[in-house]
Parts: structure tokens; C-alpha cells; sequence
């Protein structure tokens, strides 16, 4: 989904021929979705968002040096200077996958840790750094080098015909203008991967949809921008403003965001395809040199549908790989912020696949008992006000979210993954740390904010309590101890 690109701005011409290019691999698409054999081993994968900080926790702007030092081609980086990204190989979840999944996170970051120390460089899994001051991005230092994120910060802005507007209201408020789209670099996130068949893909991503209030209400971990406090989940608004290619008057008219919940429940993975087409002119319009590449297989390479594909921001984006043998569809949700810690990592999860399969093969889909828009208000509620939100559920009505996923969500969890094959020991482990999260009503975010105002009522300043805050989040993720356990000392 991060294909390079050569050019940092595109003529008129480049733009007509890739339309037209991109409408024929819709076509081709379509064909193919319907005839072709899909992978089916319904493997698991996750893609995990880092900040880099210096000893102080402000942000690194060095993420090429600390590459150059971790020398594995699964760090890669990501739009900020003080981003990389791990992209962790597809497993089974059977059997003791989760367990298999959680051993390996905390080994390759660990290492990872260790050689960043050499560029001097701390890793910090959060969603949002609370360190960040508009001073980081003045500049150009703080995006990374490539032509791709150049591309698209010219295309956005160009698209917009102004500066980045963003307003932001939470507990407290920010509105500022930004000449760049350097916020967006702000948004860390964990990335969940599941392999489906076509015939799958449809209610999987319904069932991810459904879930996604409750999903960010439990692993909320991004309470400050600029130094206020927003949104628990204040990620989801931020990159949604960050990157909106609409002037206000067309967001008056009703045209759709690039970041994008979606407006229905689908019934086919070709319908987002459709849909990005339909909906979004292109933002990185680059030509294949080929018109009509496939693999061995005979997989079409659809490589302008994927482009564009990457420059759609759904919460659950659709995915389709040509692989080198055999091609694959997956579902990769993005709702989620990196950390805190490695086993909430693997918790969330857990909660994840175990809850979408349960869901996804339910005899009557809950979402046909729920409005499309009922999802998108739960979501958006979830994401102000965390554990702390109320949702509408299908059988129960209005309910507190921590209530849900106590009574109803992870004892569903628990029958997908036990019916997905996952050890019992792995389910209570994982599903263990979720049941009490939601009861003690403590994420991320939470401790963040509750450490905040400790620190502050003792005295601190603003500045200096946020320096404070970060540096004792660092030394709880390092402890691997769930954020549930958290304490304000």
C-alpha cells in the first residue's frame, strides 16, 4: 500500500491517461474477483506504527539513521521523519499463533530498541506523541525522504487550494491552520491483517465495521495533540482532517472524506473498489509501464487500482494482493493506535479476530438489525470519550461500551477464537487482559490523561508534565505490564 512513485507532481495528461487506466483495471477486477482461486488459509498479519524520540521524548527527526541501523527490510519508513513501521510475516492464529505472535513482537522490538539507541533514538509505540509542539513541523525536516510523501503532500494541498485546517474539540479545544500535511505524520496506528476468501470478505468487513465503536473505545490511546487535551481516540479526527483534500465549500456539498467510514453494508469487496473509483479522483496518478501485467499465475497486477486503492483511508480497507503463486484478499483494519504495550498489542488482537469471526458466520448478521449510520455514531462516540462512551448494540439498545465488552463481546471473542482453533490458555491470557480493561475502565488514554492532571496539579507545567507523562508511558510499555495495571506513581 506504500508503492514509491517517481514523480512529485503529475501533468493533466499523466491524470486523464491514468483514469483511464484505472477504470480498466475495475474491469479486469471485476472478471477476476468472480472467476479466479484465492489463498485460503486465512492467516493473520499486523503492521505496527513506531515514534522515534530523543532522550528527552521529544520526536527524533532521524528515522533513515535508525533504519540504517536496524537493517531489517521489515522496518520500513513512514511519512514522518520520527515514524517507521514494522510489518510483522502472516501466521495462523491456531493453536498457540497469538502466543507465537506476542513472543515475536516483543523480540523484534527489543532488538530494534537496541540498535535505535546507536542512532539515538528511543522507540515509543503510542498513537499520537504527546511531545509534539508545532515546532516540529516547520520546515522540511519532518517528512521522510521519497518521492511518494512529497507526491502526496503536494496533491492534498493542491486538491484543497489552501492550508490544512484543523479544529479539534475535546476536553479542550485547538485550531490552527498548518501549511502541510505534516499532522497527519502524527497518527500512529497498529494494523490487523485477515486473509479471506471473496465470498468472505463481504461479512468480515461488516462484522469489522459493527465492532469498530467498541474496538477504539478499548484501545484508545491518543488523548493529545499540541498539548491538549481531545479526543481518547483524538487519531481518528486528526488524520481525517489532516489529509482532507476538501475546501469547506465541499464539505458543505456532502463530498466524501478520503478518510472514510463508509456510508453502507456492502455485499461484495468489489464494492469499495467501485466505490474508490467512483468517489475519489486520484492523488498519486502515476502510470504503470505495463497496461496488462500479471504473475506466473495469471493473476492480474492491477497495479493503478492498488495505488489508488492506498490513497483511500477507510478504517477497514479492503486489499488485494496478486501474491507470486497463488493471489489473496485481505481485510486490513486500521482503526487502531500502536500500544501501549506488546501484550496489549496481541489483546486487541485477539479481541479482533475472535469477535469478527464469531460475527461473520452468525447464522442472522447482527448488522442487518442496525442502521449503517448507528455504526458510524458508535464509532465517532468511541473515539471522543473512550471507555467512558455509551453505544447502541442490536437486542440490547443503549449500553456502556465497557459494559458491552463485558458481558456480550468477549465471551463471543472467546467462541471465534476457540472456533478458529486458538489454544484455551491463549484465550484466557489475551481475552483475560481485555475483560479487565474494560472493567477497571483504564486504557491508554485514560492513564495518560489521569497522569496529566497529577503531574500538573503537583505543579508542572504544562510542557514539562507532558516530558514527565511520556517518560514514565516509556518506562510502563518497557515493563510489558497490560495498561489495565498501570499505576500514577
Amino acid at each position: 500500500m506504500g508503492a514509491e512513485v517517481t514523480s512529485k507532481s503529475f501533468s493533466r495528461e499523466q491524470r486523464t491517461r491514468y483514469r483511464a487506466r484505472l477504470l480498466e483495471n475495475l474491469d479486469r477486477f471485476a472478471g477476476f474477483l468472480g472467476t479466479a482461486d484465492f489463498a485460503d488459509s486465512a492467516s493473520i498479519g499486523v503492521e505496527l506504527e513506531l515514534n522515534l524520540t530523543n532522550d528527552d521524548f521529544t520526536p527524533a527527526l532521524r528515522n533513515t539513521s535508525v533504519l540504517e541501523q536496524i537493517a531489517d527490510p521489515a522496518f520500513q519508513t513512514e511519512m514522518g521523519a520520527f515514524n517507521i513501521e514494522m510489518n510483522h510475516p502472516a501466521l495462523s492464529i491456531r493453536g498457540e499463533g497469538l502466543m507465537e505472535l506476542e513472543e515475536s513482537l516483543r523480540r523484534q522490538l527489543n532488538r530494534a530498541d537496541e540498535l535505535a539507541a546507536k542512532a539515538e533514538a528511543n522507540i515509543l509505540m503510542v498513537g499520537i506523541l504527546p511531545t509534539l509542539t508545532p515546532a516540529v513541523f516547520d520546515g522540511d525536516a519532518w517528512i521522510s525522504s521519497g518521492a511518494r510523501y512529497a507526491a502526496l503532500n503536494t496533491s492534498v494541498l493542491q486538491a484543497r487550494g489552501e492550508d490544512v485546517h484543523l479544529s479539534l474539540h475535546g476536553i479542550e479545544t485547538l485550531t490552527q491552520y498548518a501549511a502541510n500535511i505534516a499532522p497527519e505524520a502524527a497518527c500512529t496506528s497498529l494494523q490487523l491483517h485477515l486473509e479471506v476468501s471473496p465470498a468472505d470478505f463481504a461479512p468480515a468487513w461488516n462484522a469489522a465495521q459493527l465492532i469498530a465503536g467498541p474496538q477504539v473505545a478499548l484501545a484508545a490511546n491518543s488523548p493529545i495533540f499540541m498539548e491538549r487535551i481531545l479526543w481518547q481516540e483524538t487519531r481518528i479526527e486528526l488524520f481525517k482532517q489532516a489529509i482532507d483534500t476538501r475546501p469547506p465549500e465541499m464539505r458543505n456539498q456532502g463530498v466524501r472524506p478520503r478518510v472514510w467510514f463508509g456510508e453502507r453494508w456492502i455485499t461484495s469487496m468489489f464494492d469499495l473498489f467501485e466505490e474508490n473509483v467512483r468517489y475519489f479522483p486520484a492523488l498519486l496518478p502515476e502510470v504503470s509501464a505495463t497496461t496488462s501485467g500479471s504473475t506466473q499465475s495469471g493473476a492480474p497486477l492491477l497495479p493503478e487500482l492498488r495505488l489508488h486503492n492506498g490513497t483511500v483511508y477507510r478504517w477497514n480497507r479492503p486489499i488485494y494482493d496478486p501474491g507470486t503463486d497463488t493471489p489473496n484478499l485481505r481485510l486490513e483494519n486500521r482503526a487502531l493506535p500502536a500500544g501501549p504495550t506488546v501484550l496489549d498489542v496481541t489483546a486487541n488482537a485477539a479481541f479482533f479476530y475472535g469477535l469478527v469471526h464469531t460475527l461473520r458466520t452468525a447464522d442472522r448478521p447482527l448488522w442487518t438489525r442496525m442502521a449503517f449510520k448507528t455504526a458510524t455514531d458508535n464509532f465517532l462516540a468511541c473515539s471522543r470519550l473512550g471507555l467512558d462512551a455509551a453505544v447502541y448494540w442490536p437486542g440490547i439498545g443503549d449500553i456502556p461500551v465497557a459494559e458491552l465488552v463485558v458481558r456480550h463481546l468477549v465471551p463471543m471473542a472467546a467462541d471465534g477464537l476457540r472456533d478458529l482453533g486458538v489454544e484455551d490458555a491463549c484465550i484466557a491470557r489475551y481475552l483475560g487482559v481485555i475483560g479487565e480493561r474494560a472493567r477497571s475502565e483504564q486504557n491508554g488514554a485514560s492513564w495518560q490523561v489521569a497522569m496529566l492532571g497529577k503531574l500538573e496539579a503537583a505543579g508542572f507545567d504544562r510542557t514539562t508534565a507532558l516530558t514527565e507523562m511520556t517518560r514514565r508511558y516509556w518506562r510502563h510499555m518497557h515493563s510489558n505490564e497490560p495498561v489495565h495495571l498501570w499505576t500514577l506513581d
